[in-house]
């Protein structure tokens, strides 16, 4: 792991670490909303890194040590964060990359790969719906869950006070019962992450501007323009994105592949199903991509099978 460093990208300035080798191909990791890079845990990281990858976490903007402004009116829209990860891989001198986004990650993506295909060694979309999150509205697609929908009716989750450290950390281990599925939630390891993405950054509050956009140009009319090897990694209990979500991207992407990662929510991948997440994002992200093993779903045949 290196040093955490400021890369002055499109007018702001984005926080980087990177893992591995930089003579590696590059993974870049794409974070969801109000998500800084410490929730792509460092072990995570690290074993996708010794299999051969230069990977790349950052904080997307008004996250973590990233540019943040002033919470509730961002001056920016989504295309900004399609943006942000373009110039990224510009600032690093990463002609490509093999892209990991995980739900709003997913959506700006999708987006990469549709508006830069040449920017785009590989996709893998995790726990997102074509468009991602915020896009139009999706009626041939499951539903959110009930449960889910009345918490949502509710009002949902009564924001902390972000400037009490402990009550910003129990807003989160709330909010992880909340999206995740039937395995366990490790109320110690989310409380670490959150923890130390609290003590990053200096406005927690900004990262709630993510809410404030919508999800970007629309691409999904366009998915089948993707040439990129897509993998589609997709919990079997996603309250948010239930599993037809992910069945839809591996449908509308040629060739993509579609496997279920058993119990997990819309969460980041907990460590019960590393295994197959490490072993599928290094098949789909090898020099010539490999048919990941495993029980999968497909509609085209990833990798031609």
């Amino acid at each position: 792991m290196t040093t955490e460093r400021l890369l002055p990208v499109n007018g702001v300035e984005l926080c980087v670490q990177t893992f591995g080798d930089p003579a590696a191909p590059v993974l870049l990791l794409i974070g969801g909303a109000e998500a800084s890079m410490d929730w792509w845990d460092d072990e995570l990281c690290e074993r996708l890194a010794t299999g051969g990858r230069h990977v790349v976490r950052y904080d997307t903007r008004d996250t973590g040590r990233s540019t943040t402004f002033p919470p509730g009116a961002p001056p920016y829209d989504a295309e900004a964060l399609l943006g942000d990860a373009v110039g990224l891989l510009d600032a690093l001198g990463a002609e490509a990359a093999h892209l990991v986004g995980i739900s709003m990650g997913g959506g700006i993506a999708q987006r990469l790969a549709v508006h830069h295909p040449a920017r785009v060694a590989s996709l893998t979309l995790i726990a997102t719906s074509p468009d991602g999150p915020g896009g139009p509205g999706r009626p041939d697609l499951p539903p959110m869950s009930a449960e889910l929908a009345a918490r949502f009716a509710e009002g949902g989750d009564e924001t902390p006070d972000w400037a009490d450290r402990e009550a910003v950390i129990a807003y989160y281990v709330r909010g992880e019962h909340t999206y995740a599925g039937t395995l366990p939630v490790d109320e110690q390891r989310i409380r670490r992450i959150a923890g130390r993405a609290w003590d990053r950054g200096p406005s927690p509050a900004s990262a709630q501007n993510h809410w404030q956009l919508d999800g970007g140009q629309p691409v999904r009319a366009r998915l089948g323009e993707i040439t990129a090897p897509t993998l589609v990694l997709h919990g079997t209990a996603d309250p948010l994105f239930p599993y037809g979500h992910g069945e839809a991207l591996a449908r509308e992407i040629p060739g993509a592949g579609l496997v279920p990662l058993d119990g997990m929510g819309h969460q980041m991948p907990p460590p019960e199903v590393w295994d197959t997440v490490v072993a599928e994002i290094l098949a789909i992200s090898g020099p010539r991509p490999l048919r990941p093993a495993g029980q999968r779903v497909t509609s085209a045949g990833w990798g031609g099978a």
